[in-house]
């Protein structure tokens, strides 16, 4: 693992990439990968990959002297860490740090790094860290491993094949590299991991959930229920990433252009009820919601004879005040019900 200063798309801005490699001893088959930063999380994602990618593993992994794997000590009595160990056993493979000074350790281990920084990077450009893998290991098929090389008098995919049959299988069923964590649901609904935040369903507010942290998603659970899969953020600091459906409104917005319940209700029983309210509306504020309801409450409170009669009466002399409204209604109530003197 070494350091690079790659130039990403967005600006021309240079970023210091961390660059891992893995070569075999024989066919110097190699693969290439870049990472923000290259904790022991990144060092099992990477190795993963290199294994899968070389389709079976080495007895013996030589290792630069990190204490990414290493956990103390230097060369080959140095004590690997247990995580590293272990991920070694799945693999069948044993990691072994260098000899300091070691004269192989400029061929093996460091000359590699020259040929990356020096034959893929000079004039590439990348989108993302997505992309810039993609071009690494495009590179490693179409340009460095189908290379002659000098030394093996062929090129590392033809010695690879007489490689390919001392390597060690890979498991069956290779465990996915992740790391867990365990977060509280804020009150805005969102998690936070490393400088980022990522939205779970409104009603997890306040409970806490499992975080798992892969190189390219971050899933979420709920009780072993899987409730959110997000695309983790490797190119920004304190963004949020929300699904759809996680945080819905906290009101619903009504189209103002909708007639309301109230002129729903007035209209279509007749035309000249038709015509008032719509000339009521137009002299009302708004969407003359208040208006509507006086009148339908007339319309409810009174005989449809005379309130009909009111409404053709009021219609005839432009009149759309209610009060007088009412009290032509009234009158035609009084007269057409009841005999007054």
């Amino acid at each position: 693992m070494i350091p690079h200063l790659i130039i990403f798309f967005w600006g021309g801005n240079k970023v210091k990439a961390q660059c891992a490699a893995l070569v075999l001893s024989y066919s110097r088959r190699i693969y290439v990968r870049y990472y923000p930063c290259f904790t022991r999380f990144e060092c099992r994602v990477f190795l993963a990959e290199a294994f899968a990618f070389m389709d079976g593993t080495a007895e013996k992994c030589i290792i630069d002297n990190t204490h990414v794997i290493v956990a103390d000590g230097v060369g080959p009595d140095a004590l690997i860490t247990s995580e590293m160990e272990h991920f070694g056993r799945i693999y069948q493979t044993r990691f072994e740090p260098h000899w300091l000074n070691d004269p192989n350790r400029k061929g093996r281990v460091e000359r590699p790094f020259h040929y990356i920084e020096h034959n893929f990077i000079p004039g590439r450009t990348f989108m993302d860290w997505q992309d810039l893998n993609k071009q690494a290991v495009d590179w490693c098929k179409t340009v460095s491993n189908p290379k002659h090389k000098r030394s093996l008098g062929m090129s590392p995919d033809a010695a690879y094949i007489m490689e390919k049959p001392y390597l060690r299988p890979l498991p069956p069923v290779p465990p996915p590299v992740y790391k867990s964590f365990y977060r509280v649901a804020d009150i805005q609904g969102y998690i936070q991991l490393e400088t980022n935040r990522y939205s779970v369903p409104h009603k997890l507010v306040g409970e806490q959930l499992e975080v798992q942290k892969h190189w390219d998603r971050v899933l979420i659970y709920n009780k072993h229920s899987k409730v959110a899969e997000h695309k983790r953020i490797l190119d920004k600091r304190d963004s949020r990433a929300t699904l759809p459906g996680h945080h819905p409104p906290l009101y619903r917005k009504t189209s103002k252009t909708d007639p309301c319940k109230e002129e729903r209700l007035l209209t279509g029983l007749d035309n000249d009820l038709d015509l008032y309210v719509q000339n009521l509306k137009k002299r009302s504020r708004g969407r003359g919601v208040l208006n509507l309801r006086r009148l339908l409450n007339l319309q409810r409170n009174y005989p449809t004879e005379p309130f009909m009669a009111g409404i053709s009466k009021a219609l005839q002399y432009g009149l759309y005040d209610l009060s007088r409204l009412e009290k032509i209604i009234l009158e035609n109530t009084a007269g057409a019900f009841f005999k007054l003197s």
